[in-house]
């Protein structure tokens, strides 16, 4: 099969996984966060938990997803510089179909799988081409970055309602795993500032979730990861 063919498959697949992706809470019940039933220790409103409304943002992933993922199939189907993200793109959205599923069951469970969802995701974002900005790198940068956030924000969770760290300490440890791979990847990155100002986007919420009552560790921690990332997009001068 030529490579023409095989980018041609690929741009396929994604567009499917992308329409099975948005698709999957519809099937699925939806997910409104974490039971703290869930766990053996109850923690009532966990301090690594955004603000409900930050997870609007879900929508604007799926339909960016959706498009991007549409005009490469329409447009750039055998385009050469598009064919690197596809792979990790395909695997990390088919793994985000049974995300939601598995974590009204097993917040362990999701956890480890949206740390593999992010893998996926971040590998794309370094492998996405140099054309078609808006429609290829735009939608990865943003999937990625929300994973970034969500990924950690699980784990903060998991460790409080399992007592394995107080729910300040979880969060803090949690948040300070975020921020180290959100700086690193955007330094790396040299490009794609909307995977920083996903982050950004999350720990604003963080914020406003613990003004009351208010956690001066958690929204600190936030306020310096906002001036971290936005510092290290200022001085980026590609």
């Amino acid at each position: 099969m030529s490579d023409a063919w095989q980018n041609r498959l690929w741009a396929l697949a994604c567009t499917l996984a992308a329409l099975a992706f948005a698709a999957a809470p519809w099937f699925s019940g939806g997910f409104g966060g974490y039971d703290a039933a869930q766990f053996p220790v109850l923690v009532n409103d966990p301090p690594v938990v955004p603000a409900g409304y930050a997870f609007s943002i879900w929508g604007l992933i799926y339909i960016w997803l959706i498009a991007g993922t549409g005009f490469g199939l329409l447009r750039r189907a055998s385009d050469s510089d598009w064919a690197a993200m596809r792979p990790p793109l395909f695997a990390s959205l088919v793994l985000g179909i049974g995300w939601i599923g598995l974590a009204n069951i097993s917040p362990v469970g999701a956890t480890l799988l949206i740390w593999a969802m992010l893998g996926f995701a971040l590998l794309a974002l370094f492998r996405v081409g140099d054309t078609d900005r808006w429609w290829q790198q735009t939608p990865v940068a943003i999937y990625a970055g929300w994973l970034s956030a969500a990924s950690c924000v699980s784990t903060g969770v998991v460790l409080g309602g399992h007592g394995w760290l107080p729910p300040s300490p979880a969060a803090l440890l949690a948040l300070s795993v975020a921020l180290a791979i959100t700086l690193v990847m955007q330094y790396r990155l040299h490009r794609a500032p909307e995977y920083g100002l996903t982050v950004v986007w999350a720990l604003i919420a963080v914020i406003v979730a613990n003004s009351h009552p208010f956690n001066a560790a958690v929204s600190g921690l936030s306020i310096l990861g906002i001036i971290a990332i936005l510092g290290l997009r200022a001085t980026d001068t590609e």
